[in-house]
């Protein structure tokens, strides 16, 4: 009895090791249960332990060894529990120990197994330690019978069963209780720390929601985190620069630069949580000028449409607060931002949008742009009719393609028919004056494109390029399908454009419905707006359409 008892304790003090690996024990959950060959590994070498570590008497060994098996079949379900079972067994037939009871004693290995795992959905988990207790009585029963069954001394195995029943039947027993048990407790355990996480979590983001939805300065945002997480500073970060931060009093304010951290861009590249400070004191050399009072760290990605767009960084005076629990839980609030970030920016793009299409709209019914279409088409109306009805037509196509599409993904293709009728009526204003090239490729035609991102990119390029000139000049209007998207570029020969257009760009649209207008839209839905260049003759302005995002509508 004292030897079996003394099994129990190092079978329990296995599993009790095993649940202090977070993602072995996670794994444990209904929710998580997908790959069983570490439990079934682990419930096995139970099991086999169970046998190594019994005692040889008569022939028989008295063993642990169904603890496992009942233990993976209750929790895990069948396939460990047989598996379990099988492997177990086999070992019990090969070893050169016992061999007068190893037949009966693998089959009742097996039979537990079986059992456990038909039983594992059919009661509640707060029920299956007691069902466990008395079906490790039901196999070690039914090992008994079997042993007697098999033997080819009746009396002699009889006397074994007598000595070995009793003491076998109920430390199985009480060693399959206090091991499920002692999981289920573990697992609990976690779960009630995942709801006190998930109550932080929801606290926090009761207490941000409003700043987002005002547009207001992420620094309270900070702030928030800071103070819920007791950490020492606070920082948000795009790919660039910081973004927003908060500090405690006494540590130096973190001014909004661009990033200099090794650290920062690697999380950044990388697209992965980093922790330092814990065992790894030296890896905050790249924080240390912060304050000395910064001794751990956790760097966690901000993601946008499945791609890295930022990082939120926690820092924390002492090491131990980098705990498992202040881990997840920072996971969760990077997540959180990077919900609200998006909103936040399709809130902006909604606005944008807007504003867009009434600029557009009064643009389109600008009196001076019509009054000189007007002018062109009655003029051709006296000497050449066929070109003012052609006119009339690029006019009608252009206006209602506006008025259609102001808000709308187009396909490429079709935006490029409406800039082909604004280029026509205004080279029948302007006449030879003007010479557009396409180079489209085939494939980039079914590429969709925000609307009126091409048309004001070639007004421009008209207005304040070709019509300075005296002589006038080209258009060139391209689109290539390259592996992570399509490329659009415009380019004349004009007489160039200036520095401080350029520099204007990331200003407030303002009245201007231009260059600005289209590079703060593109900006939005993509991350990356027009690029600008000016040229030794004209001036070069290309963007690129991204593939996931076009895969994404």
């Amino acid at each position: 009895m004292n030897h079996l008892l003394n099994n129990i304790g190092y079978i329990i003090a296995a599993a009790f090791l095993f649940t202090k690996i977070k993602s072995a024990i996670e794994g444990l959950r209904e929710e998580e249960r997908r790959n069983h060959i570490i439990y079934v590994f682990f419930f096995s070498a139970l099991a086999i332990a169970g046998t190594y570590i019994g005692l040889d008497y008569k022939g028989s060994i008295l063993n642990t060894r169904n603890i496992g098996v009942i233990t993976g079949g209750l929790l895990l379900g069948p396939e460990v529990g047989i598996l379990a079972g099988i492997f177990s067994a086999i070992h019990r037939i090969l070893i050169p120990i016992g061999e007068a009871t190893e037949i009966p004693c693998a089959i009742a290995t097996i039979l537990a197994g079986v059992f456990s795992g038909y039983l594992h959905n059919r009661y509640r988990e707060s029920v299956k330690p007691m069902i466990g207790f008395f079906l490790a009585i039901i196999v070690e029963s039914i090992s008994m019978i079997l042993i007697l069954g098999f033997s080819s001394n009746f009396d002699e195995s009889l006397d074994v069963v007598r000595s070995i029943y009793f003491p076998m039947s109920f430390m199985n027993s009480l060693g399959v209780y206090a091991l499920i048990s002692i999981i289920q407790n573990t697992l609990s355990t976690m779960e009630v720390n995942a709801g006190k996480q998930a109550k932080i979590a929801l606290e926090i983001a009761n207490k941000t929601l409003p700043y987002f939805q005002k547009g207001e300065s992420l620094d309270s945002v900070c702030k928030i985190i800071l103070e819920s997480l007791d950490a020492k500073a606070v920082a948000i970060t795009d790919l660039e620069k910081i973004r927003a931060s908060y500090v405690v009093e006494g540590i130096p304010k973190i001014e909004k630069t661009e990033i200099q951290s090794a650290f920062t861009k690697k999380v950044l590249e990388l697209g992965r949580i980093m922790v330092f400070g814990k065992n790894n004191t030296g890896d905050l050399s790249d924080y240390l000028f912060l304050s000395k009072e910064i001794k751990s760290c956790i760097i966690l990605p901000l993601f946008e449409r499945g791609k890295v767009s930022g990082a939120l960084k926690i820092f924390f005076d002492t090491p131990e607060k980098v705990t498992a629990n202040n881990k997840y839980l920072a996971i969760g609030l990077s997540q959180l931002i990077s919900t609200q970030l998006e909103l936040e920016k399709l809130d902006a793009l909604e606005d944008s949008a807007r504003k867009a299409e009434l600029k557009a709209l009064y643009s389109q019914i600008n009196p001076h742009f019509l009054f000189n279409v007007l002018n062109t088409i009655a003029s051709f109306v006296r000497i050449d009719p066929n070109k003012a009805r052609e006119v009339i037509i690029d006019l009608s196509t252009y206006l209602r393609y506006n008025i259609e599409n102001s808000m709308k993904f187009v396909p490429l293709e079709q935006e490029l028919e409406q800039v082909k009728a604004f280029v026509a009526i205004e080279s029948a204003r302007f006449g030879n004056k003007i010479k557009v090239h396409y180079e489209i490729e085939e494939k980039a035609l079914e590429s969709e494109i925000p609307s009126l991102s091409i048309q004001p990119l070639v007004e421009n390029s008209i207005i304040h390029g070709l019509l300075p000139k005296r002589q006038g000049g080209n258009i060139w209007i391209s689109a290539k399908v390259k592996e992570e998207g399509t490329r659009i570029v415009i380019q004349d020969d004009g007489v160039g454009i200036s520095e401080s257009v350029i520099h204007s760009l990331e200003e407030e649209i303002g009245s201007s419905i231009g260059l600005k207008n289209v590079h703060h839209r593109l900006k939005l839905i993509y991350g990356k707006g027009l690029l600008v260049e000016r040229l030794s003759e004209g001036t070069k302005i290309s963007f690129w359409i991204y593939r996931q995002e076009v895969e994404k509508r």
